[in-house]
């Protein structure tokens, strides 16, 4: 770690914290109410520590991998590592649907896919997953975690970045709860879908109200991908627990840390 990149500060937190996250997830049905984990999250996660996402990085990325919807802002992984790329559309229509970004500032894209379920890719084929400011876009993103740690193999990572939503243009929405997450898993997303382009509408794009019908039926039309749900750190927390726990997804927290306006997670698979 370079004097650049000051992580010593955020050691002893981040081990709390995945120590914590374990027992939590142990805890049998009954214990203490998750959302006990708002002051836990108060008490350190807080701080806007200098670990860089490279730094993260560095720590955990090895061998080969995907990255889904890099865009532009691919994460950048220790030398060694090899990463092939994943978005649902190839560069040049990703081009249109992204005007503001610049065209020529987009990764390749070597497989065009639906990264909320990665069909073709093979079970337990990856090293890691790595998917930054990805998980918000999901329809359902207990479904999606699920797939993602469906093609690591035992011992390799998920790299997740996800934005706070305190601190980003979805600061009026409100935070999506685990029952919405679990309802739209069992039952389906397409039931909350007009719900959320509704809110996105009002609350982010700020259309007027007499128009707000119109421009949710162009969102849906032509299918632009919006932030579905918005976390704060104790909701994805919350998450997080329930999926190691009830979720009975096969994972180990290694990491949750808040840097800026966004929640790193590191999930390593068991």
């Amino acid at each position: 770690m370079t004097s650049s990149e000051p992580g010593d500060r955020g050691a002893p937190v981040i081990a709390m914290t995945a120590a914590r996250l374990r027992r939590r997830i142990s805890m049998p049905r009954g214990g203490r109410d998750p959302r006990g984990m708002a002051a836990l999250a108060a008490r350190g996660w807080q701080e806007r520590f200098a670990l860089r996402r490279g730094t993260i990085a560095r720590a955990y990325i090895r061998g080969t991998g995907i990255e889904i919807g890099a865009l532009n802002k691919p994460l950048r992984v220790p030398r060694g590592a090899r990463v092939t790329y994943v978005d649902r559309l190839p560069v040049d229509q990703l081009r249109q649907h992204y005007p503001d970004i610049p065209p020529g500032s987009f990764v390749p894209v070597d497989i065009v896919d639906d990264g909320e379920r990665l069909p073709t890719i093979a079970s337990s084929s990856q090293d890691f997953v790595i998917a930054n400011h990805f998980l918000e876009h999901c329809q359902d993103p207990i479904g999606t975690l699920g797939h993602l740690l469906r093609v690591v193999r035992p011992g390799g990572v998920l790299y997740i970045a996800v934005p706070d939503k305190r601190f980003t243009f979805d600061s009026e929405r409100r935070v999506t709860p685990l029952g919405h997450l679990i309802a739209d898993h069992e039952h389906g997303p397409e039931r909350s879908l007009r719900d959320h382009l509704d809110e996105w509408a009002r609350l982010v794009d700020r259309v007027p109200a007499e128009r707000v019908a119109a421009w949710t039926d162009q969102l849906q039309r032509i299918g632009y991908s919006i932030h579905y749900h918005v976390w704060s750190p104790p909701e994805l927390l919350e998450l997080v627990v329930w999926l190691g726990r009830d979720g009975a997804l096969p994972f180990t927290p290694e990491l949750f840390l808040q840097r800026k306006e966004e929640m790193i997670l590191i999930l390593r698979k068991t």
